[in-house]
């Protein structure tokens, strides 16, 4: 019950009726008042103790997101077929990438699903970059989108991509690097594991199967990709579907869909560096 002023508590003190009367469990005649004006005064502008903000999963962790290509590496082919060494060979600094076959680039697919998947791991507490800033430039080169997660010291790092095979091929698959007597030997451990959290949370989140044509449970190990031999922090590959394929092709142009896929890395992420 709320103490009534002390003023109106002096009027009850003398005119017991105006109150309700001696039976109403008013204060009585010359009996102190429950609360003093001052004494309320000194509690009603107290702020309530609020409580810490709720800790979010990946507090902390720094994630590099590289979607594959680039939208205008089509126009400087000079630029994107120079040789790089990623230590087992030389290799093209980048490709364009595959599309479906009514041209929906495997370029625009990784950006946009990048770009999906940032949103969501950062409200989800982590500091992520990615390996480029926009779907119209030529390149970054393969060595330089590992060098921007060794630079980052990411606690994970995934390449974003799409295959372009058969048209009867179909199915997801996640590329892991080997041991090369160079300096992803260190991190071939964590990269396996980072892997298999990949897979099992894409094949929850999206429904697609495993590939039935590359790797051995959706599982392929490789030593001749540039963007994983050079990388110091665990790293894979995940190669989304084949955009050749009609139905997966249809999937990977629905926005929901993308979305999905999104969600299950960021799911597979998550898993990985908070068990």
């Amino acid at each position: 019950m709320r103490a009534l002023p002390a003023s109106v508590l002096a009027v009850c003190g003398l005119i017991a009726s105006a109150c309700g009367g001696a039976g109403s469990g008013g204060a009585a005649a010359g009996q102190a008042a429950p609360a003093t004006a001052a004494a309320q005064a000194s509690t009603a502008g107290t702020p309530a103790q609020q409580a810490p903000p709720e800790a979010k999963p990946l507090d902390g962790k720094v994630i590099v997101i590289d979607p594959g290509h680039n939208g205008g590496n089509f126009r400087n082919p000079k630029a994107i077929n120079r040789k790089v060494n990623v230590l087992t060979q030389w290799k093209a600094c980048d490709t364009t990438g595959t599309s479906t076959n009514n041209g929906y680039t495997e370029a625009a697919f990784t950006w946009d699903v990048s770009k999906r998947l940032v949103k969501i791991l950062e409200r989800r507490g982590a500091k992520v970059k990615l390996t480029r800033s926009d779907n119209d430039s030529v390149g970054p080169c393969i060595t330089q989108r590992a060098a921007i997660g060794n630079k980052a010291r990411a606690d994970a790092a995934i390449s974003v991509h799409a295959d372009g095979s058969a048209p009867a091929n179909h199915g997801f698959h996640v590329i892991m690097p080997k041991k090369i007597n160079g300096p992803v030997d260190k991190v071939v451990g964590a990269s396996s594991k980072l892997g298999i959290a990949i897979r099992d949370s894409y094949a929850k989140g999206t429904g697609l199967p495993y590939s039935t044509y590359i790797g051995t449970k959706a599982l392929d190990y490789r030593n001749d990709l540039g963007g994983l031999n050079l990388s110091t922090v665990p790293k894979v590959f995940l190669e989304s579907g084949n955009m050749r394929n009609a139905a997966e092709a249809a999937k990977f142009q629905d926005p929901k869909f993308r979305q999905k896929i999104a969600v299950a890395l960021a799911n597979g992420l998550q898993h990985y560096l908070k068990p």
